[in-house]
Protein backbone atom coordinates (compact mmCIF):
# COMPACT_ATOMS: atom_id res chain seq x y z
CA UNK A 1 0.00 0.00 0.00
CA UNK A 2 0.59 4.08 -0.27
CA UNK A 3 0.41 5.47 2.90
CA UNK A 4 1.20 9.23 4.17
CA UNK A 5 2.21 9.36 7.74
CA UNK A 6 1.78 12.72 9.50
CA UNK A 7 4.62 12.98 12.68
CA UNK A 8 7.98 11.07 12.44
CA UNK A 9 8.88 11.70 16.55
CA UNK A 10 9.98 8.63 18.30
CA UNK A 11 7.19 6.09 17.31
CA UNK A 12 6.73 7.59 13.92
CA UNK A 13 9.75 7.44 12.53
CA UNK A 14 10.10 3.57 13.67
CA UNK A 15 6.99 2.65 12.29
CA UNK A 16 7.54 4.36 9.40
CA UNK A 17 10.90 1.84 8.95
CA UNK A 18 8.40 -0.85 9.77
CA UNK A 19 6.18 -0.26 7.19
CA UNK A 20 8.82 -0.01 4.67
CA UNK A 21 10.60 -2.98 5.64
CA UNK A 22 7.37 -4.66 4.80
CA UNK A 23 7.70 -3.25 0.98
CA UNK A 24 4.77 -0.09 1.83
CA UNK A 25 5.46 3.00 0.45
CA UNK A 26 5.14 5.79 2.62
CA UNK A 27 5.50 8.80 2.24
CA UNK A 28 6.31 10.59 5.52
CA UNK A 29 5.58 14.75 6.86
CA UNK A 30 7.34 16.14 10.32
CA UNK A 31 8.41 19.80 10.95
CA UNK A 32 11.76 18.74 11.36
CA UNK A 33 12.45 18.74 7.47
CA UNK A 34 15.83 16.50 8.62
CA UNK A 35 12.92 13.71 8.30
CA UNK A 36 10.69 14.64 6.14
CA UNK A 37 9.23 13.66 3.06
CA UNK A 38 7.29 16.54 1.98
CA UNK A 39 7.60 20.16 2.89
CA UNK A 40 3.46 20.39 4.05
CA UNK A 41 0.51 19.01 4.67
CA UNK A 42 -0.33 20.27 1.14
CA UNK A 43 2.60 18.58 -0.47
CA UNK A 44 2.15 15.41 1.12
CA UNK A 45 -1.07 15.03 0.32
CA UNK A 46 -0.36 15.91 -3.14
CA UNK A 47 2.17 12.98 -3.22
CA UNK A 48 -0.73 10.63 -2.55
CA UNK A 49 -2.61 9.01 -5.26
CA UNK A 50 -6.29 8.52 -4.52
CA UNK A 51 -7.75 7.54 -2.51
CA UNK A 52 -5.46 8.03 0.40
CA UNK A 53 -4.65 6.78 3.49
CA UNK A 54 -3.02 9.71 5.72
CA UNK A 55 -1.99 8.09 9.32
CA UNK A 56 -1.72 11.19 12.02
CA UNK A 57 1.11 10.44 14.50
CA UNK A 58 1.06 13.86 16.80
CA UNK A 59 0.84 14.54 19.97
CA UNK A 60 -2.56 14.40 21.66
CA UNK A 61 -4.89 17.59 22.21
CA UNK A 62 -4.88 20.35 20.23
CA UNK A 63 -2.04 19.54 17.69
CA UNK A 64 -3.63 16.44 16.62
CA UNK A 65 -7.26 18.21 16.39
CA UNK A 66 -5.58 21.12 13.96
CA UNK A 67 -3.92 17.99 12.02
CA UNK A 68 -7.35 16.62 11.26
CA UNK A 69 -8.96 19.87 10.57
CA UNK A 70 -6.31 20.88 7.73
CA UNK A 71 -6.23 16.82 6.74
CA UNK A 72 -10.65 17.51 6.30
CA UNK A 73 -9.88 20.52 3.81
CA UNK A 74 -7.04 19.08 1.79
CA UNK A 75 -8.26 14.93 0.78
CA UNK A 76 -10.82 14.17 -0.76
CA UNK A 77 -14.16 11.74 -1.29
CA UNK A 78 -13.23 8.23 0.25
CA UNK A 79 -9.94 8.98 1.64
CA UNK A 80 -8.95 7.99 4.75
CA UNK A 81 -7.34 9.80 8.02
CA UNK A 82 -6.05 7.12 10.84
CA UNK A 83 -5.59 9.02 14.38
CA UNK A 84 -2.90 6.68 15.49
CA UNK A 85 -1.63 8.82 18.47
CA UNK A 86 -3.06 9.10 22.18
CA UNK A 87 -6.24 11.28 21.90
CA UNK A 88 -8.95 10.62 24.21
CA UNK A 89 -11.15 9.00 23.02
CA UNK A 90 -14.06 11.72 23.49
CA UNK A 91 -12.74 13.28 20.54
CA UNK A 92 -12.74 10.55 18.18
CA UNK A 93 -16.35 11.30 17.54
CA UNK A 94 -15.64 15.23 16.42
CA UNK A 95 -12.53 14.29 14.18
CA UNK A 96 -14.95 11.97 12.56
CA UNK A 97 -17.93 13.69 11.95
CA UNK A 98 -15.50 16.66 10.35
CA UNK A 99 -14.02 14.23 8.19
CA UNK A 100 -17.39 12.80 7.27
CA UNK A 101 -18.53 15.87 5.89
CA UNK A 102 -16.37 15.66 3.08
CA UNK A 103 -16.60 12.03 2.53
CA UNK A 104 -13.54 11.15 4.34
CA UNK A 105 -13.30 8.07 6.52
CA UNK A 106 -11.23 8.21 9.98
CA UNK A 107 -10.07 5.18 12.13
CA UNK A 108 -8.62 5.83 15.57
CA UNK A 109 -6.03 3.21 16.20
CA UNK A 110 -4.39 2.73 19.58
CA UNK A 111 -0.76 1.73 19.51
CA UNK A 112 1.90 0.20 22.22
CA UNK A 113 5.15 -0.69 21.50
CA UNK A 114 7.02 2.51 22.11
CA UNK A 115 10.51 2.43 20.73
CA UNK A 116 10.66 -1.75 21.13
CA UNK A 117 7.86 -1.76 18.31
CA UNK A 118 10.35 -1.32 15.03
CA UNK A 119 11.86 -4.98 16.08
CA UNK A 120 8.99 -6.27 18.08
CA UNK A 121 5.99 -4.97 16.41
CA UNK A 122 3.10 -2.87 17.50
CA UNK A 123 -0.03 -3.47 19.84
CA UNK A 124 -2.87 -2.48 17.56
CA UNK A 125 -6.77 -1.64 19.10
CA UNK A 126 -8.48 0.42 16.20
CA UNK A 127 -12.34 1.44 16.03
CA UNK A 128 -14.32 2.08 13.27
CA UNK A 129 -16.24 0.92 10.24
CA UNK A 130 -15.57 -2.24 9.01
CA UNK A 131 -15.18 -1.33 5.42
CA UNK A 132 -11.96 1.39 6.78
CA UNK A 133 -10.58 -1.34 8.68
CA UNK A 134 -10.73 -3.55 5.80
CA UNK A 135 -8.99 -1.42 3.53
CA UNK A 136 -6.45 -0.36 6.13
CA UNK A 137 -5.52 -4.39 7.19
CA UNK A 138 -2.12 -4.59 5.09
CA UNK A 139 -0.78 -1.83 7.05
CA UNK A 140 -2.23 -3.11 10.13
CA UNK A 141 -0.72 -6.19 9.24
CA UNK A 142 2.77 -4.90 8.95
CA UNK A 143 2.91 -2.91 11.94
CA UNK A 144 1.66 -5.58 14.52
CA UNK A 145 3.65 -8.25 15.85
CA UNK A 146 4.73 -11.68 13.74
CA UNK A 147 2.20 -14.31 14.74
CA UNK A 148 -1.70 -14.48 14.72
CA UNK A 149 -3.04 -11.30 13.73
CA UNK A 150 -5.87 -11.74 17.23
CA UNK A 151 -2.59 -11.30 19.23
CA UNK A 152 -1.22 -8.10 18.25
CA UNK A 153 -4.52 -6.94 16.74
CA UNK A 154 -8.08 -6.30 17.57
CA UNK A 155 -11.01 -4.38 16.08
CA UNK A 156 -12.23 -2.73 19.38
CA UNK A 157 -15.64 -1.25 17.97
CA UNK A 158 -17.11 1.43 16.48
CA UNK A 159 -15.36 4.94 16.21
CA UNK A 160 -13.66 6.30 19.53
CA UNK A 161 -13.30 2.35 20.98
CA UNK A 162 -9.67 2.21 19.62
CA UNK A 163 -8.21 4.89 22.08
CA UNK A 164 -10.64 3.63 24.86
CA UNK A 165 -9.23 0.73 24.73
CA UNK A 166 -5.31 2.12 24.82
CA UNK A 167 -6.36 4.45 27.54
CA UNK A 168 -7.84 1.40 29.69
CA UNK A 169 -4.35 -0.35 28.42
CA UNK A 170 -2.26 2.65 29.49
CA UNK A 171 -4.09 2.55 33.19
CA UNK A 172 -2.93 -1.05 33.74
CA UNK A 173 0.37 -0.24 32.61
CA UNK A 174 0.35 2.60 35.58
CA UNK A 175 -0.52 0.04 37.66
CA UNK A 176 2.06 -2.78 37.06
CA UNK A 177 4.57 -0.45 36.87
CA UNK A 178 3.48 1.21 40.37
CA UNK A 179 3.56 -2.75 42.04
CA UNK A 180 7.09 -3.56 40.31
CA UNK A 181 8.45 -0.38 41.57
CA UNK A 182 7.36 -1.09 45.09
CA UNK A 183 8.50 -4.63 45.29
CA UNK A 184 11.93 -3.20 44.05
CA UNK A 185 11.86 -0.53 47.10
CA UNK A 186 10.85 -2.93 49.67
CA UNK A 187 14.15 -5.72 48.18
CA UNK A 188 15.86 -2.81 48.29
CA UNK A 189 15.40 -1.84 52.28
CA UNK A 190 15.90 -5.35 53.42
CA UNK A 191 18.89 -5.88 55.58
CA UNK A 192 18.49 -9.87 54.02
CA UNK A 193 18.65 -9.13 50.10
CA UNK A 194 22.22 -8.23 49.27
CA UNK A 195 21.20 -8.37 45.60
CA UNK A 196 18.50 -7.11 44.56
CA UNK A 197 19.04 -6.75 40.52
CA UNK A 198 19.99 -10.94 40.96
CA UNK A 199 16.75 -11.69 42.45
CA UNK A 200 14.58 -9.58 39.89
CA UNK A 201 16.44 -11.39 36.89
CA UNK A 202 15.33 -14.70 38.76
CA UNK A 203 11.68 -13.62 38.40
CA UNK A 204 12.21 -12.73 34.49
CA UNK A 205 11.56 -16.64 34.16
CA UNK A 206 8.96 -19.61 34.66
CA UNK A 207 7.32 -17.12 37.87
CA UNK A 208 3.91 -15.59 37.58
CA UNK A 209 5.08 -12.35 37.89
CA UNK A 210 7.40 -12.29 34.57
CA UNK A 211 6.59 -9.99 32.03
CA UNK A 212 7.83 -7.58 29.45
CA UNK A 213 7.92 -4.71 31.94
CA UNK A 214 10.10 -6.86 34.30
CA UNK A 215 12.62 -7.46 31.48
CA UNK A 216 12.83 -3.62 30.97
CA UNK A 217 13.13 -3.33 34.89
CA UNK A 218 16.16 -5.64 34.83
CA UNK A 219 18.03 -4.00 31.63
CA UNK A 220 17.64 -0.52 33.77
CA UNK A 221 19.17 -1.75 37.13
CA UNK A 222 21.94 -3.48 34.46
CA UNK A 223 23.13 -0.37 33.25
CA UNK A 224 22.64 1.31 36.30
CA UNK A 225 22.30 -1.17 39.72
CA UNK A 226 21.18 1.51 42.21
CA UNK A 227 19.31 4.10 39.53
CA UNK A 228 21.47 6.59 41.21
CA UNK A 229 21.36 8.73 37.54
CA UNK A 230 17.58 8.88 37.84
CA UNK A 231 15.61 10.72 40.18
CA UNK A 232 12.42 9.65 41.54
CA UNK A 233 9.96 11.96 38.93
CA UNK A 234 7.16 10.28 37.25
CA UNK A 235 5.27 12.94 34.46
CA UNK A 236 1.87 11.28 33.68
CA UNK A 237 0.55 11.67 30.27
CA UNK A 238 -2.98 11.66 30.63
CA UNK A 239 -4.05 8.12 29.87
CA UNK A 240 -4.53 7.48 33.63
CA UNK A 241 -6.17 10.28 34.90
CA UNK A 242 -8.52 9.29 32.30
CA UNK A 243 -9.06 6.01 32.71
CA UNK A 244 -9.76 7.20 36.85
CA UNK A 245 -12.48 9.62 35.10
CA UNK A 246 -13.95 6.73 33.35
CA UNK A 247 -13.98 4.40 36.03
CA UNK A 248 -15.95 6.80 38.28
CA UNK A 249 -18.01 7.28 35.59
CA UNK A 250 -19.12 3.65 35.33
CA UNK A 251 -19.00 3.29 39.20
CA UNK A 252 -15.96 0.63 38.70
CA UNK A 253 -14.11 0.44 41.55
CA UNK A 254 -10.26 0.99 39.96
CA UNK A 255 -8.17 1.48 43.49
CA UNK A 256 -4.73 -0.05 41.95
CA UNK A 257 -4.38 2.19 38.87
CA UNK A 258 -6.24 5.07 40.93
CA UNK A 259 -3.39 4.50 43.91
CA UNK A 260 -0.88 4.50 40.84
CA UNK A 261 -1.59 7.54 39.38
CA UNK A 262 -1.58 9.27 42.70
CA UNK A 263 1.16 7.56 43.34
CA UNK A 264 3.27 9.82 40.43
CA UNK A 265 1.25 12.91 41.72
CA UNK A 266 3.40 12.42 45.05
CA UNK A 267 6.78 11.89 43.25
CA UNK A 268 6.79 15.48 42.10
CA UNK A 269 6.45 17.17 45.70
CA UNK A 270 10.03 18.13 46.85
CA UNK A 271 8.44 18.15 50.78
CA UNK A 272 4.13 17.29 50.76
CA UNK A 273 2.09 19.63 52.07
CA UNK A 274 -0.20 16.87 53.23
CA UNK A 275 2.26 15.09 54.98
CA UNK A 276 3.64 18.52 56.88
CA UNK A 277 -0.54 18.62 57.99
CA UNK A 278 -0.70 14.94 59.51
CA UNK A 279 3.11 15.84 61.22
CA UNK A 280 1.71 18.95 62.73
CA UNK A 281 -1.55 16.77 64.06
CA UNK A 282 0.41 14.10 65.51
CA UNK A 283 2.65 16.85 67.40
CA UNK A 284 -0.62 18.71 68.37
CA UNK A 285 -2.61 15.60 69.66
CA UNK A 286 -0.21 13.64 70.92
CA UNK A 287 2.58 15.50 71.64
CA UNK A 288 4.66 13.22 69.02
CA UNK A 289 8.04 15.06 67.53
CA UNK A 290 8.39 16.61 64.39
CA UNK A 291 11.04 16.68 62.18
CA UNK A 292 12.72 20.77 61.81
CA UNK A 293 13.38 21.77 58.41
CA UNK A 294 17.02 21.79 59.16
CA UNK A 295 16.80 18.88 60.92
Amino acid sequence: MQLGLVGLGKMGFNMRERLRRAHHEVIGYDHNPEVSDAGSLADLVSKLDAPRVVWVMVPAGEATRQTIAELAELMDERDLVIDGGNSRYSDDKANADLLSGNGIGYLDCGVSGGVWGLHNGYGLMVGGANEDVERALPIFDALRPEGPREEGFAHAGSVGSGHYAKMVHNGIEYGLMQAYAEGYELLTAADEVTDVPAVLKAWSRGTVVRSWLLDLLVAALNDDPELDYLRGYVEDSGEGRWTVEEAINHAVPAPVITSALFARFASRQEDSPAMKAVAALRNQFGGHSVHGVDD
